[in-house]
């Protein structure tokens, strides 16, 4: 089982090759306002997520992701 802390690490080196303001990531940062993600780059990167750790994310989990925390939580839920 990945505790919390690791799933931040992944996912912050998952998000690293986007990150194109090079800003710090936190659990805070939002996708689409600090990262100024378009869909496109938000459907890359959730691919990468879900192969990284063999989870499928829905369009609803999607929808209500807004930060890297929540993401952290989604996964950590749908890891059981």
């Amino acid at each position: 089982m990945t505790d919390r802390s690791t799933i931040l690490d992944t996912l912050r080196a998952q998000i690293e090759p986007f990150n194109k303001k090079g800003i710090e990531i936190t659990e805070a940062t939002t996708f689409q306002g600090d990262l100024e993600w378009d869909s496109l780059t938000v459907m890359d990167f959730v691919a990468a997520i879900e192969d990284e750790f063999d989870i499928i994310i829905t369009m609803n989990m999607q929808a209500e992701i807004e930060t890297v925390g929540q993401l952290a939580d989604a996964v950590e839920k749908l890891r059981g």
